[in-house]
């Protein structure tokens, strides 16, 4: 029975994706709105039938919040907010599963994103007006979670890429910068190749390290 709803779920949120990118590059502004809110929660529930993390489930529902509060003028920082939250439970969920262990000894991947955080916020800073401090701490815990992604293997680690792509992508807009053709259908792509292979990559792996007796989890993983 969990066996086929975590197989309907994820027929739904490939389903729900496709028509969402194709309503966003048709300018179709209703099912683009509708289909928005049925993205993530689709994705968590597909997480949860698969005994995911109650972290990564967390993460995902917040997501989903931002991604409705963004959908609605005034709401921007809230919206940010959000997904502020989502970031600080994959970097929990990641540290706690041994992200950080690993990391320390691929310092080329640190340093790599600290350089392209810095040189980011240099960039936008002076087209951020009162959004720059927020936008920088925000930015902050998204490289964060893009750095710890690396350490738990390839799917995570590229999925906390895409993320930081995407959101990189909304920055430039945001401090009215050049942006490339097509980039808010570029955002949604990367955003939701992102979260799909952070959720895909946590739950078909076992933790680096043995987890604490507080790790906010709905059951262990199966490998």
């Amino acid at each position: 029975m969990r066996d086929r709803l975590s197989r309907a779920l994820l027929v739904l949120f490939c389903a729900v994706s496709a028509t969402h990118l194709v309503a966003l590059a048709a300018s179709i502004g209703w099912l683009d709105l509708v289909t928005k809110t049925l993205l993530m929660p689709s994705l968590a529930g597909w997480a949860a039938t698969r005994r995911a993390p109650g972290l990564l489930v967390a993460g995902l529902l917040l997501s989903w919040l931002g991604d409705v509060a963004l959908q609605f003028d005034g709401l921007f920082i809230l919206g940010m907010g959000f997904f502020a939250a989502a970031h600080v439970c994959y970097v929990t969920l990641f540290v706690r599963r041994g992200a950080a262990a690993v990391m320390r000894g691929r310092w080329g991947f640190v340093a790599a994103y600290c350089v392209v955080w810095l040189g980011l916020v240099a960039v936008m800073w002076s087209g951020l007006g009162d959004l720059r401090v927020a936008v920088a701490l925000y930015s902050l815990l998204l490289t964060a979670t893009a750095t710890l992604s690396v350490g738990l293997g390839p799917v995570v680690g590229l999925g906390g890429a895409l993320f930081f792509v995407s959101d990189a992508l909304l920055a430039l807009r945001l401090a009215d910068l050049p942006r490339p053709p097509g980039a808010d259908l570029l955002v949604m792509i990367t955003y939701l190749a992102a979260q799909w292979l952070i959720a895909d990559g946590v739950t078909a792996s076992r933790p680096a390290l043995p987890p604490t007796a507080d790790d906010d989890r709905v059951t262990t993983v199966d490998g």
